[in-house]
């Protein structure tokens, strides 16, 4: 009876799954690029330089957009805000 329960409940967890490997909200990070859009090769590495050089500490959730602009979380004078790195390589405060 147990051994047939089990069973049961574990043919029913299957069949909510779907089958599906990955939750429906997850999406590729390309997925909101169009397919003109043409990524340069910047790094993380890089972006985070420039970022130090331009007196930011604490940087943290670099992500590339598809104009090939970096954002990004850092402090500066003890203050927490959003930034970009530019394509041109420019940094800037991004408006909150």
């Amino acid at each position: 009876m147990t051994r047939t329960l089990s069973l049961a409940v574990l043919l029913a967890a299957l069949i909510a799954l779907g089958g599906r490997s990955e939750p429906g909200f997850v999406s590729q990070a390309w997925a909101a690029c169009d397919p003109g859009d043409k990524l340069d090769k910047t790094t993380v590495d890089e972006t985070r330089q420039k970022l130090q050089k331009a007196g930011y500490k604490s940087i943290h959730d670099l992500r590339k957009g598809c104009d090939n602009t970096w954002h990004a979380k850092a402090t500066k004078d003890g203050t927490e805000s959003s930034v970009a790195v530019l394509a041109d390589g420019t940094v800037v405060k991004e408006a909150e």
